[in-house]
């Protein structure tokens, strides 16, 4: 299968180039910017073509632009596509705001990495340090099928397991479930609780603690917390620090702080971002 990848000199258009250099597909890379098109030669010793040799007899798309960019690129990609073609978001928040342009007779598949676990078996030093993943450390990957033949499925996870490799365990989702995992469950909880405890540890640092102490108890804290509060280890908190947890969590949490999960708050992140 020959697959068109446009923004192949982006940052995730290289990682994806990368990992596509050597597999069963034929790619033809395309990227608009001059710097990504040299880093493409200088990385992979790989050159650009145009837009319309690139879509011609392509059987799938992907579209590693930013998100911004997705509903002006495919509303003048998607219309140019051979019927069957599957186009591939890398990432829910397009396609979910209805930034594709309504075509029946093209298949529209979004997969998503989980990034390597934080829990995990990987020994070699390159997989231990590859946080990102789609290098050395095995990830699992998310992927939906928004619209076309269900034989399609395949097709599209198949793509996702080559650009996203090596892979831990691939999900199958909807779109509407991938726009509750991301922005919902990574970036508008995770990180922003992840912020908080960076916030916190600058914050006893200033009150003395020095800054090399307060990140080892912070992370190393974190690796034990974690394991015991997702079931990595059979255990469980001390009394002192479920009531640390009880007087905590109502000073730093709203009460209805779920509600960044009902639909119309999810379209708004989503709108923001897109």
């Amino acid at each position: 299968m020959k697959i068109a990848l446009l923004g192949a000199g982006g940052k995730m258009g290289v990682r994806l180039a990368t990992n596509l250099k050597g597999s069963r597909y034929e790619v033809a890379h395309v990227e608009i910017g001059e710097a990504g098109r040299a880093r493409l030669r200088e990385t992979l010793g790989v050159d650009c073509v145009d837009m319309d040799a690139a879509l011609a007899g392509a059987g799938a798309v992907i579209l590693a632009v930013p998100d911004t960019a997705i509903q002006a690129v495919a509303s003048t990609v998607v219309p140019k596509l051979d019927p069957g073609t599957l186009v591939m978001a890398l990432d829910a928040a397009a396609p979910f705001a209805g930034h594709f342009p309504e075509r029946a007779d093209v298949t529209y598949f979004v997969s998503h990495p989980c990034h390597p676990p934080i829990f995990n078996d990987e020994t070699e030093m390159a997989a231990k340090r590859d946080y990102f993943g789609g290098v050395a450390a095995k990830q699992a990957i998310v992927s939906a099928l928004m619209q076309g033949p269900e034989e399609h499925y395949a097709v599209g996870e198949e793509i996702a397991r080559t650009i996203y490799g090596p892979i831990l365990r691939s999900h199958r989702v909807t779109v509407e479930q991938m726009a509750l995992l991301e922005p919902g469950l990574s970036e508008t909880v995770c990180a922003t609780l992840l912020v908080v405890m960076k916030e916190a540890m600058d914050e006893v640092v200033s009150r003395g603690v020095d800054p090399v102490a307060a990140r080892d108890f912070l992370l190393g804290h974190l690796n034990i917390l974690g394991a015991v509060v997702m079931g990595e280890v059979q255990g469980a908190f001390s009394d002192a620090c479920n009531k640390a947890i009880a007087n905590g969590k109502p000073r730093l949490m709203r009460d209805d702080w779920r509600g960044v999960f009902d639909p119309q708050e999810i379209t708004e992140s989503i709108r923001a971002i897109t």
